[in-house]
């Protein structure tokens, strides 16, 4: 075994750059003066993916996380803020000028069985992105058959039909669309939430395998914090559009800071009954309300409606995003908030 000269300096390993740059992004649903006066869906989240890693999105429903990712695919025009892919902004690009980064920029979307046309084989689905990038014929149907393979299907299913498949292996038919193209930045929209459990844990093996094998950045919406926890390095915590709570996945788990948080945690079901009566007890102490609660006010936190410790200050001033327990959590009282 060797070791460093007396004295030597041993250079911090430099942390690769961001793939996808997410920049105070404000989506607003509408146009003209109805745009300008609705509630934004998506108000002034930001976020960075490096390659290999995957990012947990999580939330209610309505809490905008789709929102944020039809803005990164340009499904969706910003109001305002920024998304760069590798360093170039892509906010404002048309769909025809986003059609180059085609290759780089990839979606595998909730329901497998809507994302898959079922006039066509799903050789001509794997087929269409390849076009795009100047792939055809043979070439561009043995690529496709090298994508079912890598998802763990036979080559030869390009000949069939969606139809001919269950929902697991649709859900590896588009995981294997996505990825035909070696993108740089996947967004997986609920990918596993129309999934058996068992089917489940095979894709999110199948993601985590094919993750570190290519060095992909995942942007993973879902609602299940334990899906979350399983793939992610990360996690980001959203509510009624706005950032509550983001770090790495098990400081956001184990040690939340802000009470949304630690409701949606004590929510997840796990298989244990002991556990699951303690977190139930947990969640019931806290006393948060439930999500019909009254809009919050414009300028204040958008929880307070729902949140047992909310003060004058809370409906007041938007709390920001503040380093607290390893966790970075806009929450005004957070070294009050009670560990599950």
């Amino acid at each position: 075994m060797t070791t460093a000269p007396v004295g030597a300096t041993t250079l911090p390993a430099v942390a690769p750059a961001p793939v996808l740059e997410v920049r105070d992004l404000v989506v607003r649903y509408g146009s003209g003066r109805k745009a300008r006066n609705a509630p934004p869906a998506v108000d002034g989240v930001s976020f960075d993916i490096a390659p290999g890693e995957t990012l947990g999105v999580v939330g209610e429903s309505g809490s905008g996380k789709s929102t944020i990712g039809k803005a990164v695919l340009g499904l969706q025009p910003p109001s305002a803020g920024t998304i760069r892919l590798h360093g170039q902004d892509i906010t404002s690009m048309s769909l025809k000028q986003r059609s180059r980064l085609v290759a780089d920029l990839r979606v595998v979307f909730q329901d497998p069985y809507s994302s898959l046309n079922p006039a066509r084989t799903i050789g001509q689905t794997l087929v269409e992105p390849l076009r795009l990038m100047g792939l055809r014929g043979a070439e561009a149907l043995q690529k496709a058959r090298a994508g079912l393979e890598s998802v763990g299907l036979p080559g030869d299913a390009v000949d069939r039909y969606p139809a001919q498949f269950s929902g697991g292996q649709r859900q590896r038919i588009a995981i294997a669309r996505a990825l035909v193209c070696d993108p740089k930045v996947v967004v997986l929209d609920e990918p596993v939430s129309a999934l058996d459990l068992s089917t489940q844990a095979q894709v999110l093996n199948l993601l985590a395998d094919l993750r570190d094998q290519r060095g992909l950045a995942f942007m993973f919406i879902a609602h299940d914090l334990g899906v979350v926890r399983f793939l992610a390095q990360r996690s980001l915590v959203l509510y009624r559009g706005q950032v509550m709570e983001t770090g790495p996945v098990e400081s956001v788990n184990s040690r939340s800071r802000h009470p949304y948080t630690v409701a949606l945690t004590a929510a997840a079901p796990v298989p244990r009954p002991a556990e699951q009566a303690a977190r139930r007890a947990a969640r019931e102490a806290l006393g948060v309300g439930t999500a019909g609660a009254a809009q919050p006010a414009a300028t204040g936190c958008p929880f307070v409606p729902r949140c047992p410790l909310a003060t004058d200050v809370c409906v007041e001033q938007r709390p920001p995003l503040r380093l607290v327990d390893g966790t970075l959590t806009a929450c005004h009282h957070a070294e009050r908030v009670p560990a599950l």
